[in-house]
């Protein structure tokens, strides 16, 4: 491995992460809470040249006008669909901060995303690296299969100024998603890589295009 890549990485299990970088293509989960800044951090790793699955973007197409989920989420939480698509308002009242609900959510939606997964992963396959843009990584236990974990954080302040900013949010919703969700502190220290958001955006971008040079040094070797 190179001395690049380690001083860029920090790995919480000492796992051998020159094995994991024999994997083609190498797979970087990206994760973050609500509000941490994901998004902005997935769209500075696609302009490094990585290649990017967008999990929320897969979510969204599949519950979109004529998606294929549809009817499966109409028949198991009725009156939530219609010509646009899943209404997310009356979705999410249903399911956050009610596990069982959620589950039965989850078991609709995470095998279809996990399928457009592979198949951007057969796409990509001759590419160095890949991006997997997955909000749930944790709660998902999806760290098990990529061979990065690098996580969005911001101060509490920060991630509940933005969160609120939101169209529809009230601080009461922002408390029940952020209850569902694995804690920021967990996250952290689950990473290879934690990205501070809070700073300037020119620091962060700075920090992962020097991730991606590093690897990309580390990978053709």
């Amino acid at each position: 491995m190179s001395s690049c890549v380690s001083v860029c990485l920090r790995r919480h299990d000492g796992g051998p992460l020159a094995s994991r970088m024999r994997r083609r293509p190498f797979r970087i989960g990206l994760t973050g809470s609500i509000g941490m800044g994901k998004s902005t951090a997935a769209g500075m790793f696609r302009d490094a040249g990585v290649p990017v699955f967008d999990a929320d973007a897969e979510v969204h197409r599949l519950q979109g006008p004529d998606g294929a989920l549809l009817d499966a989420i109409e028949a198991r939480f009725p009156g939530t669909t219609g010509p646009a698509g899943v209404d997310r308002q009356k979705l999410g009242a249903l399911v956050i901060g009610r596990p069982d609900e959620l589950r039965a959510l989850e078991a609709i939606v995470h095998p279809a995303v996990g399928t457009a997964r592979k198949a951007f992963l057969r796409r990509h396959r001759s590419a160095p690296m890949v991006l997997l843009d997955i909000p749930l990584l944790f709660e998902t236990r999806g760290e098990r299969h990529v061979d990065m974990v690098v996580v969005v954080s911001a101060a509490p302040f920060l991630q509940r100024q933005r969160v609120l900013r939101r169209p529809g949010m009230t601080a009461r919703r922002f408390a029940r998603i952020k209850a569902s969700q694995v804690p920021d502190h967990i996250k952290r220290r689950g990473a290879d890589v934690v990205l501070d958001s809070g700073g300037p955006k020119w620091r962060m971008r700075k920090r992962i295009f020097r991730l991606v040079a590093c690897l990309r040094e580390a990978l053709v070797r």
